[in-house]
């Protein structure tokens, strides 16, 4: 088994199909399937089942994805160091971030990183749990991974770096505001009779909400939102206020949006996650970056 069959093996995953994967790798279709099931014959297992148009993994081929991402992602680590030696600072970076933490510190960061090592390309992509972003560095998708969770992480066989809490705030709509001026933080109560945009469940933003309501706090919950991408343009068109970290703050004041903390405060724990082993060398830079974020926010 060859590496190229293994690429030419995801490229298919990845972009659901042998002909937008042969457009991907600029290869003929036949040349990609008669690949395939070359490497197919090789394992003795069909990687995958033919139904019309579609290819849709079969079990073994479902086994397949996890480990042929590790030999690529191993390959590229490989190449990097050795591309390192000789002073050559080219190549991609793959990291996975959940919403919040993409707004900061991952912004910070990348700026950061960016301005070090300006060859590099970064690609970020979206995950909307822990489970998302563990699962993704396990696996190999991707190096780097961004995670927002209520308690510290604590993943085996990951490497997990502590980069900050973020407290929960209030972003205020200001067609709503009857909060008192100058105040700058207000008791979970005073949500009473508030219109809210909610993030979905599962959150810790939708959690204080919800826990809110379970406690008699009369909180109308007017708008639930799985982009938060939507929440400050919500927020900002009058529909309601909104719960989130703190991230958002600088964002949201930007905006000419006011926050105010909300009491008791619940945080946010942030962490950078990566593999603990075989690291391409930009992945090593970033946790670099990482380590430098969080001795300033312990300074």
């Amino acid at each position: 088994m060859d590496t190229r069959k293994l690429k030419y093996f995801l490229a298919v995953v990845d972009h659901d199909g042998f002909n937008r994967a042969a457009e991907h790798l600029l290869i003929a279709q036949p040349s990609l399937s008669q690949t395939i099931a070359s490497l197919e014959k090789e394992l003795g297992v069909p990687l995958f089942h033919r139904i019309g148009r579609r290819a849709v993994l079969s079990e073994a081929g479902k086994e397949l994805v996890g480990p042929a991402r590790l030999v690529m992602r191993d390959l590229d680590a490989a190449q990097s160091a050795v591309q390192a030696l000789r002073g050559i600072r080219s190549g991609r970076l793959d990291i996975i971030t959940m919403p919040s933490p993409g707004i900061e510190p991952l912004t910070s960061m990348i700026a950061e990183f960016t301005s070090l090592h300006p060859s590099v390309r970064l690609n970020v992509s979206a995950a909307f749990t822990p489970e998302e972003v563990i699962d993704s560095v396990r696996s190999g998708s991707t190096e780097i991974g961004l995670a927002g969770s209520p308690t510290p992480i604590r993943v085996p066989g990951v490497e997990v770096l502590e980069l900050e809490r973020q407290p929960l705030i209030l972003i205020v709509n200001p067609q709503a505001d009857t909060f008192p001026a100058g105040r700058k933080a207000i008791q979970r109560e005073d949500l009473g009779g508030h219109r809210i945009i909610a993030s979905q469940r599962g959150s810790l933003m939708r959690w204080l909400v919800d826990d809110a309501l379970a406690h008699g706090v009369k909180v109308e919950i007017v708008v639930e939102v799985a982009h938060r991408t939507s929440i400050l343009p919500l927020v900002l068109a009058g529909v309601g206020h909104a719960v989130m970290p703190s991230s958002w703050a600088p964002t949201a004041h930007k905006a000419g949006l006011r926050t105010l903390l909300i009491e008791p405060v619940h945080h946010l724990d942030v962490a950078v996650l990566s593999r603990k082993e075989n690291l391409t060398p930009a992945a090593k830079a970033f946790l670099g970056v990482a380590a430098r974020h969080t001795e300033n926010q312990q300074q």
